[in-house]
């Protein structure tokens, strides 16, 4: 945990849940069991990228709390810690992995992701997201040290255009950088009718993203993030996890 948020934010997370719950920020509410879940979370964040790189078998993460919002300091977003960078750096740091690529399909940006991500030369990240939105980042001029590749566009776009650019912006990415592993902020707020959201993608999408990624040959472990329709959910993480196990 350390690796990725202060000992502030962790002790804070602590002192709210032994007194049942509270309000962290705005959106951020939580009970008794709210830390215990989010480290839960993490955890199988963990396990997946290890056992992904010891297989070679893809992952998708079913959890909660979120966590691409969730900064080294701070919960917010309902995400209380960022499981997907807590995975990214003990990777980093524990396995023979040299260079990760993030892409976060969430509907909004990962803020949290960034922020934490920003300064390291390993790591990539890509985020296609609704702009504007919440939380009002995420500009595509926000590179990072030349590692991040934001794709910010408005609501109710054909569909194509948002699967298109989101390849696009992958492609850019790993021009001449070949990642070790993919992780995925697989957030299913991105389709159609979501009561957050504008985005138009339906679940055959997300398995059309997996289907060209495979041209890495590398790991893919996806963790869920935001989505709020549940039926929408249950359909894209089917087609999702459909492609992951499939033989492309």
């Amino acid at each position: 945990m350390l690796r990725v948020h202060t000992a502030a934010h962790l002790d804070r997370l602590q002192a709210v849940s032994e007194r049942g719950g509270g309000r962290l920020d705005a959106d951020t509410s939580t009970n008794q069991y709210s830390l215990d879940a989010a480290l839960h979370a993490a955890g199988a964040a963990i396990m997946a990228v290890g056992l992904a790189l010891e297989t070679g078998t893809d992952a998708f993460v079913p959890v909660r709390p979120p966590g691409h919002h969730a900064t080294a300091e701070a919960a917010m977003g309902f995400c209380l810690l960022n499981n997907v960078v807590i995975a990214a750096m003990t990777a980093l740091e524990e396995r023979s992995v040299d260079r990760i690529l993030i892409v976060d399909w969430d509907v909004h940006h990962g803020n949290g992701t960034q922020a934490l991500v920003e300064r390291e030369s390993r790591i990539r990240y890509v985020s296609l997201h609704q702009w504007p939105l919440y939380p009002g980042t995420g500009l595509a001029h926000e590179r990072g040290v030349g590692n991040v590749f934001n794709v910010p566009r408005p609501p109710d776009l054909p569909r194509e255009r948002y699967v298109e650019d989101l390849d696009e912006a992958v492609t850019r990415a790993t021009d001449a950088w070949a990642p070790d592993l993919l992780l995925i902020s697989a957030g299913f707020d991105a389709m159609a009718g979501d009561p957050l959201a504008g985005f138009t993608l339906e679940p055959s999408d997300f398995a059309t993203w997996i289907g060209g990624w495979r041209r890495f040959a590398v790991p893919i472990v996806s963790v869920l993030e935001g989505g709020y329709v549940p039926d929408r959910i249950a359909d894209a993480a089917a087609a999702h996890v459909r492609a992951l196990t499939e033989e492309w």
